[in-house]
């Protein structure tokens, strides 16, 4: 910490003493060349100590002043005040810490690094151990592929390598860090510019922090085993054992969390958490929600919800995965183990198990004891579409090192994969179903044969906004005048072999063939520590845009029978035709949700009275007016964009014939 030191001269020893300081031996108390020891107050010095240099200024609250330092390095311009005992911590530059407890390192430890968490099952079976490095992808691969065990027993041992390399019996406190009011805090390194006021008791953990992106530990907070990193706040209360917290989290108002892991931007306040895998921006924010033995990303918990992993024969085992963009009602229940498909709204209690994971934008509703599914509804709702523009402007995360690599894009290969299986699953049900069956049941799910077509119609129109999103990214790089050779040539550079089904990995879209890959080179060694894995997951983002490309040449080919390379004007002219019809379409049905929220029933407890127009004067004031929301707004601007760039390219195209 501080290289240019010296002993302490008599004369300084005299006035320390006099100042009521202690000593076990004062040569080994070593100080910066300019020290000033009337900076330095009742303080109890023991072991080797180590002391900066204060300010020139005596005014400044900069100082040591009724404290016990055993065993300790202390940076330049510090206020150390009221604390009780600091043991073994090397302290940077300008922290101050005031009116605490213990804070000390008693032998070795890793600082959180290689607790092991019960993750999704609380039997065990997919313990994984914690560490600074991990992001949600390495801890989806470890959760998921346990089927590969040689693959498995790599990473676990990259992991425990990185908790080794942690160990130490020395904590750092990190340069502009403020503890204040704190009661003990046992075996924890702090990072740069963390502030930590009145939590309760800290033990076994790291709290990774930045200047740019400080973290905050709040009051009467009780961590044990854990990693936190940079810009999670953990405030009011709250109790997190065992748990791994990532960037920009938000953890508060008396939440519990017990062998969990909780990625960039989640929210959870108020319930509880236990064996949670919560990828990037899970939220939970009532009082009675528990969320238990699931893997959830990109969630919102309504009021009460609650899964069950325990059905009392052997032990809690099961577990249930909730998709990406998922949404669970008030006091909604899932008995465990059940599938929710991607951008799905569950509603009501399911005591029996399905599988609706190939059915995207789905509601999920109980009627009469049973779980019934109507497919493709979500596609059209205004909470499914602010959500899409919400979550890349709430990310909290200020660091400029991202660890979790977040994908947002809606109509992506992953869920189009999915789209197109239900396409299909739900022409084999219209043909094979009896006209005179009203319900099917499939996976646990009944579905009214009534809406068998139409929400295949939904689905149809998802399909065609991606193809023409992938048509018009193929376009953006021919040059005007238009040439169709030119497209054709463009084209040649895709490669459509396929490349196997993709997959959501906690927020990173990825193909199989992309994780078959790392699971082989970490099986030869080629991949050996946790920086290589992480290089290549920032590799896989940086290629999502590539495959993509790569997917929307192949998907066509399948679904509409054009090859690109060979493609027609007026193939290009349909393709672009129907993403405009269906963009519009799909939009408008959002409008018209959206005028829900503004109709007559919407008005109703509004108004000092029953008259109406007090009523609709109250509302207007409290809401404004449907046509001046900025989200209707931004949606009506989109279709008018949509409309010229449809016009823009149509007149291009047709130009060229």
């Amino acid at each position: 910490m501080i290289m240019d030191v010296r002993n302490l001269t008599p004369e300084e020893i005299y006035q320390l003493e006099k100042q009521g300081c202690h000593a076990d031996d004062w040569l080994n108390v070593l100080v910066h060349p300019v020290f000033d020891s009337r900076f330095v107050w009742h303080v109890k010095f023991e072991g080797a100590v180590t002391l900066g240099k204060f300010s020139d200024d005596r005014n400044t609250n900069e100082g040591i002043y009724h404290s016990r330092l055993n065993n300790c390095h202390i940076g330049n311009h510090v206020t150390i005040n009221h604390t009780k005992m600091l043991r073994n911590y090397d302290v940077g530059d300008r922290c101050i810490l005031s009116d605490n407890g213990f804070i000390s390192v008693d032998g070795m430890t890793s600082f959180g690094n290689g607790t092991m968490v019960d993750v999704l099952n609380e039997t065990g079976g997919r313990a994984m151990p914690i560490c600074n490095q991990l992001n949600a992808h390495v801890a989806w691969l470890l959760t998921h592929f346990r089927h590969d065990d040689q693959f498995t027993q790599i990473l676990i041992k990259i992991l425990e390598q990185e908790a080794r390399a942690a160990q130490s019996a020395r904590g750092t406190i990190g340069s502009g860090v403020s503890i204040e009011h704190c009661s003990t805090i046992k075996n924890v390194n702090i990072g740069v510019g963390a502030h930590i006021s009145g939590a309760k008791h800290l033990e076994e953990g790291t709290i990774l922090s930045e200047t740019s992106d400080p973290t905050v530990i709040g009051d009467n907070v009780i961590a044990r085993h854990f990693i936190i990193q940079e810009g999670a706040h953990i405030l009011d209360a709250a109790i997190v054992t065992n748990s791994f917290v990532g960037q920009g989290v938000r953890i508060g108002r008396q939440f519990s969390a017990d062998h969990s892991l909780f990625f960039a931007n989640a929210e959870m306040y108020h319930g509880e958490a236990c064996s949670v895998f919560a990828g990037p921006y899970s939220a939970s924010h009532h009082k009675s929600s528990l969320l238990i033995a699931g893997e959830f990303s990109f969630f919102n918990a309504g009021s009460g919800t609650n899964q069950s992993n325990h059905m009392y024969k052997l032990g809690p085992m099961h577990q249930g995965i909730v998709e990406r963009g998922c949404k669970t009602g008030s006091l909604s229940y899932l008995l465990w183990p059940c599938k929710v498909g991607p951008y799905s709204v569950v509603m009501g209690k399911h005591t029996s198990h399905f599988d609706a994971g190939s059915f995207p934008f789905s509601y999920i509703t109980e009627e009469d004891g049973k779980s019934h599914l109507t497919p493709a509804m979500n596609l059209f709702t205004v909470g499914t579409r602010r959500d899409i523009y919400k979550w890349p402007a709430r990310d909290k995360r200020q660091s400029p090192m991202k660890r979790d690599q977040v994908i947002f894009d809606l109509y992506s290969p992953y869920i189009i994969e999915k789209v197109i299986t239900a396409i299909d699953l739900l022409d084999h049900l219209y043909t094979e179903t009896p006209k005179n069956q009203d319900t099917i049941l499939i996976n646990g799910l009944y579905i009214n044969r009534l809406m068998l077509k139409t929400c295949r119609k939904y689905y149809e129109l998802a399909l065609k906004v991606f193809l023409g999103e992938g048509m018009i990214v193929l376009l953006n790089h021919i040059a005007d005048p238009f040439d169709i050779k030119e497209v054709h040539k463009q084209a040649r550079t895709i490669d459509s072999t396929s490349k196997g089904e993709w997959l959501d990995m906690a927020g990173l879209f990825v193909t199989s063939s992309q994780v078959e890959a790392l699971l082989k080179d970490c099986k030869s060694k080629r991949i050996h520590s946790m920086q290589h894995i992480l290089d290549r997951m920032a590799e896989y983002y940086d290629s999502y845009r590539a495959l993509k490309a790569n997917a929307f040449k192949g998907i066509i080919k399948e679904r509409r029978n054009i090859g690109l390379s060979v493609i027609t004007v007026d193939e290009i002219k349909q393709v672009i035709e129907d993403w405009r019809i269906a963009s519009i379409k799909l939009n408008n049905m959002i409008l018209n949700d959206a005028q829900k929220e503004f109709d007559a029933s919407s008005r109703i407890g509004y108004g000092i009275n029953s008259n109406q127009e007090i009523a609709d004067g109250d509302f207007n004031q409290v809401h404004g007016k449907m046509e001046e929301n900025g989200f209707v707004i931004t949606l009506k601007n989109e279709i008018k964009m949509i409309n010229q760039k449809a016009d823009s390219i149509i007149h291009l195209l047709s130009a060229s014939q």
